[in-house]
């Protein structure tokens, strides 16, 4: 199964006036205090299963499929701006490789203890980097995707904090922003911290209260408490991976591991700081030697029993990342039953989704509730 017509009749560039309507409409609790009403769709990256990820279209279309939360990661430029980047590594995700001017920008850095090689948003100024267009990051997967490569800019994180609002009011629903720190550690030894930024832009819009449409999001530790000393009153969230520990904590010594966050203890720890977590789904549902689907975990129930809520990362519709049992075909980049595999989810009791493909996720969560 391809892809080609899920988003068929769908308004996709930025600002577009004729609004599609989502699935599932109305207004959405996003109180971190509170787990009432529907299960929140997030917008992984953007729509990033059909444009290339971090960019304004890629938001733009995530809000017009549904999602209630656009997701950006967040990392800095040389002259200490916010911008959206998977990494600090840019090649990947822009076309700076091909780029003859920057090329002795070229570096290999130790990034959360392994060399990586490539180019790095912190050696950019931001008139550089938007002189840059953006890439898919997995072309292989999603080639379609590949359409808009040297069309869309970078956008700065401000970008996405004023996008946020515009698409609340021309959809008429409250869109929520849900920015992740990227290597917050990393980023704090070259003496440009994310954390002041970050909060500075949160007061700016209006969003530094308990109920704004707001996750502030990190695989690390210490920078979201270190946000709470700062004054951060919206809520955040705990990302978990599936395995080895918090880099923060590995560098100051630190023993614990991401198995250790999950555990009762560890979850009343996080409940000190943060509303929820996001956990890797297969945290919540596992799976088995096989490769299948397995059974669901304590996590959801012991994470609730703490006060948190709960949303696993990542959905995606494409084969390569489905369990074995839900895919559909021999291609890797064909859609299996995605829908299915969410339903799955939604049944544990979690309170969001982070998906690459908000449609089917808003239809995922449409179809449960009927049930």
């Amino acid at each position: 199964m391809h892809r080609r017509t899920v988003i068929a009749g769908l308004a996709v560039t930025p600002f577009t006036a004729a609004v599609a309507q989502p699935a599932l409409a109305g207004p959405l609790a996003v109180s971190a205090s509170s787990r009432k009403g529907a299960t929140l769709v997030i917008g992984h990256r953007g729509a990033s299963g059909y444009r290339p990820e971090h960019t304004l279209a890629a938001y733009d279309l995530a809000a017009r499929m549904g999602a209630d939360f656009i997701e950006p990661d967040v990392v800095i430029t040389k002259d200490g701006v916010l911008v959206c980047r998977h990494e600090p590594e840019i090649g990947g995700t822009t076309d700076v490789a091909e780029r003859a001017e920057f090329a002795d920008r070229k570096k290999t850095k130790k990034l959360d203890g392994v060399d990586v090689t490539g180019w790095w948003a912190e050696d950019f100024t931001l008139k550089e980097l938007k002189t840059l267009y953006a890439a898919e990051r997995l072309p292989a997967v999603r080639q379609e995707n590949t359409l808009y490569n040297k069309r869309l800019r970078v956008p700065t994180l401000d970008e996405v904090f004023q996008l946020r609002a515009e698409l609340s009011r021309r959809l008429g629903r409250r869109i929520g922003i849900y920015p992740e720190t990227k290597h917050p550690t990393y980023f704090k030894e070259l003496g440009l911290p994310l954390e002041k930024r970050l909060l500075n832009l949160v007061r700016k819009h209006g969003l530094n209260h308990p109920d704004a449409p707001i996750f502030v999001q990190s695989f690390e530790t210490t920078n979201l408490q270190q946000l709470r000393r700062l004054g951060l009153k919206a809520p955040a969230v705990q990302l978990l991976s599936a395995a080895g520990a918090p880099y923060d904590l590995v560098a100051a010594g630190d023993p614990r591991t991401y198995a250790d966050l999950i555990t009762p203890k560890g979850l009343g720890v996080i409940a000190k700081y943060a509303q929820g977590i996001g956990p890797d789904k297969n945290l919540v549902i596992g799976r088995t030697a096989a490769g299948a689907l397995g059974k669901p975990t304590e996590l959801v129930d012991n994470a609730h029993g703490s006060g948190l809520l709960v949303h696993p990362y990542t959905f995606r519709a494409e084969n390569s990342f489905l369990p074995s049992d839900y895919r559909v075909g021999a291609g890797e980049a064909d859609y299996g039953r995605a829908i299915d595999e969410q339903i799955a989810y939604l049944a544990t009791g979690i309170d969001g989704l982070f998906t690459d493909q908000p449609d089917i996720g808003v239809f995922a969560r449409s179809e449960r509730a009927a049930a």
